[in-house]
């Protein structure tokens, strides 16, 4: 089937190249091209697209304000284009709570070193973004159920999940947690700030943040979720020691492990290394966790693309830990906590809401 693309960028060298990658392959149909939001809102509507491909900055109307009025009027799956900048990041993010799926950099170099990989990569992630059009018309994507503040939009309810008693796993038992671990990709970065913005103030559990991010936008994200939450967020650094009630998120490009120095929990970090996919890559830190605690640990595995996770979820779950993975019908790509699920992992599988309501009741 053709994926029809809507193309919008004041560029219009970023507009030829994106239709040139796109066009490779047969699957993709550049169906039109628009140099500003409010062009971009005009064209959503009337061309009717599979898929967006939009500009953060741009003259008339701006990428945020678009796929807000887009989201309103005529909701479409949208990726963004990102400047590689600490302000980019904030506009990204800003899209993101918007309503936008999926981000990429607007350099191909930024995407991957190898230009081919990052061609193939940029119509991978615009295939994925497409393929939550179905979705959009029932609203049950998790950045359009989201108020400016975080909150749940209550005209906009959450889809009560759907469970199938016959794999429904065991309860998991209420035992006492010496860590918390929240991992996401695609979609993540609004399912966090809606989970842990519900986190009490007085909560004394340590917490680990792992979300597929460039590096500057895992900072960005930190401080965003900091003025959010009641719980101080910040992004980790090497030797951070873990504090009851501190979030620390994994910096993007590098790895985060947690290792035991003097009878010490605290932060390794290391850079990526060749044939390393993702940065911070949540098996990583699961597996890191697992050689260091025994049981006591919940890992929250949340929407995204991929299977990231599934290999260091299986190590913590043999060390007596309580996996929970996110449901399909609140995910906004149900990969990751799919690859749990299907694996017979997850103690619980909740829906976003559910899982909001449980962080409520961390002490």
């Amino acid at each position: 089937m053709t994926i029809r693309v809507l193309i919008v960028d004041d560029s219009s060298f970023i507009c030829k190249r994106i239709r040139e990658i796109l066009e490779e392959d047969q699957e993709f149909k550049v169906i039109g091209v628009a140099h500003d939001g409010r062009e971009a809102v005009e064209l959503a509507t009337s061309l009717q697209p599979d898929v967006i491909t939009m500009d953060v900055e741009m003259p008339v109307m701006d990428g945020i304000t678009a796929v807000k009025k887009i989201m309103t009027t005529r909701p479409c799956p949208i990726l963004m284009f990102s400047a590689m900048t600490q302000v980019g990041a904030q506009a990204t993010l800003d899209a993101l709570s918007a309503g936008a799926i999926d981000f990429l950099p607007k350099q191909l170099e930024d995407i991957d070193a190898n230009r081919e990989t990052a061609r193939y990569l940029l119509r991978y992630r615009v295939r994925m973004v497409a393929s939550q059009a179905a979705r959009m018309s029932s609203r049950s994507v998790t950045s359009s159920l989201l108020d400016e503040r975080g909150s749940l939009n209550a005209e906009k309810p959450l889809v009560k999940p759907i469970r199938d008693a016959a794999v429904w796993p065991k309860a998991a038992s209420n035992r006492k947690i010496d860590l918390l671990v929240v991992a996401a990709s695609t979609g993540g970065p609004v399912a966090m700030q809606y989970v842990l913005s519900k986190i009490p103030a007085d909560c004394s559990i340590p917490i680990l943040l792992v979300q597929h991010m460039p590096p500057n936008f895992t900072k960005s994200f930190a401080e965003r979720l900091n003025l959010l939450c009641s719980i101080n967020v910040r992004e980790a650094q090497d030797g951070d020691v873990l504090q009851p009630g501190t979030a620390l998120l994994g910096p993007g490009a590098m790895q985060m492990q947690v290792k035991q120095v003097g009878g010490v929990r605290q932060i390794a970090l290391r850079p990526k290394q060749t044939g390393e996919i993702y940065s911070p890559s949540v098996d990583i830190t699961f597996s890191s966790l697992a050689e260091v605690f025994t049981g006591h640990v919940l890992a929250v595995v949340l929407t995204g693309m991929g299977a990231d996770g599934k290999a260091g979820a299986m190590q913590l779950r043999q060390r007596g830990a309580q996996i929970w993975a996110q449901d399909e019908a609140t995910s906004t790509i149900y990969g990751m906590p799919k690859a749990i699920a299907e694996a017979g992992l997850a103690d619980r599988i909740y829906s976003l809401d559910e899982i909001a309501n449980q962080f409520k009741k961390l002490q």
